[in-house]
């Protein structure tokens, strides 16, 4: 929360922080785990493969230590998609990381970017609408996507954060203040 807290006018306080819910990060550990279960069924149909094409190759040999028999390339291609699944999960947690979303009496402050910086504002009281987007597992567990129209600003459509309709009531208490 560094970016707002310096950017805090002297009469302007924060009124809510938005957060990434936790499955959030489930979703990215995720995506480790599927680099991974593809990795190993690329490398189990390999295996099986050349048990049909070529047995003699495999014979005696398990599936563990017939990896190093599989073909450089099939290897390759197993390999990258558990290192798709690791720059998944780590692009997916640097943004988490980077991104700050709060409402101050003033403005809703939308900040991401490890690097370059990307800050969208919006006037509280320049806000038109505020919808929430849950999906039935957001209901359930209580996560969303918070899409704001402002004039002459567009649509700002937030990450999926826990509890949007805490943050929805955040901005309208702020148009009140």
């Amino acid at each position: 929360m560094l970016y707002v807290q310096q950017s805090l006018g002297p009469d302007e306080e924060l009124v809510h922080v938005g957060k990434f819910h936790w499955m959030y990060t489930v979703s990215a550990f995720m995506s480790i785990l599927w680099g991974l279960v593809l990795s190993i069924l690329i490398m189990f149909v390999a295996y099986k493969a050349y048990g049909y094409i070529s047995p003699e190759r495999i014979q005696g040999l398990g599936f563990i230590s017939s990896i190093r028999v599989i073909h450089p390339g099939i290897r390759g291609v197993a390999f990258l998609f558990f290192i798709f699944g690791l720059v998944k999960f780590a692009h997916m947690m640097v943004v988490k990381v980077t991104t700050e979303i709060a409402i101050t009496n003033n403005r809703l402050v939308y900040k991401r970017g490890l690097v370059a910086r990307h800050v969208g504002e919006i006037s509280i009281d320049r806000i038109e609408g505020v919808n929430v987007l849950q999906s039935i597992l957001g209901r359930l567990f209580d996560y969303g996507r918070v899409m704001i129209r402002g004039m002459g600003v567009g649509e700002v459509v937030l990450p999926q954060i826990e509890d949007p309709i805490k943050f929805r009531r955040a901005i309208e208490e702020a148009k009140l203040r």
